[in-house]
């Protein structure tokens, strides 16, 4: 009900929130995220963000991410190598992806969903 009324940006940033304690609570400490739970995280929120830890049958061109890749990502979000990953690291993880999306978008006017 509160979050209705929020601005976007607010609500953007309840998203970011519940969806890490969404993951995190599912084992061992709830304020962090085991590689299982990143894993489940990137599997069911990931959208159109990249390549999906799962084949998807809707898209059978679309490679899914291999292990060796997923090591190579919870490596880099692990900053503090307790191999799991907490919520700084998770925010400085979308932030990253958010700066490449603004990328992506800047240049081509055709990209952008801007209001009028």
């Amino acid at each position: 009900p509160r979050l209705a009324m929020a601005c976007p940006l607010e609500q953007a940033m309840a998203v970011m929130v519940t969806t890490f304690h969404k993951y995190s609570g599912k084992e061992g400490d709830k304020y962090k995220l085991s590689k299982a739970e990143l894993k489940e995280l990137l599997g069911g929120e990931r959208g159109g963000m990249g390549k999906p830890l799962t084949p998807n049958p809707l898209s059978p061109s679309q490679k899914q991410m291999d292990e060796a890749e997923f090591k190579r990502l919870m490596n880099d979000l692990d900053h503090n190598k307790d191999s799991e990953v907490d919520f700084k690291e998770y925010v400085c993880f979308l932030a990253c992806i958010t700066m490449g999306f603004n990328e992506f978008f800047k240049d081509d006017p055709s990209k952008q969903h801007r209001r009028k």
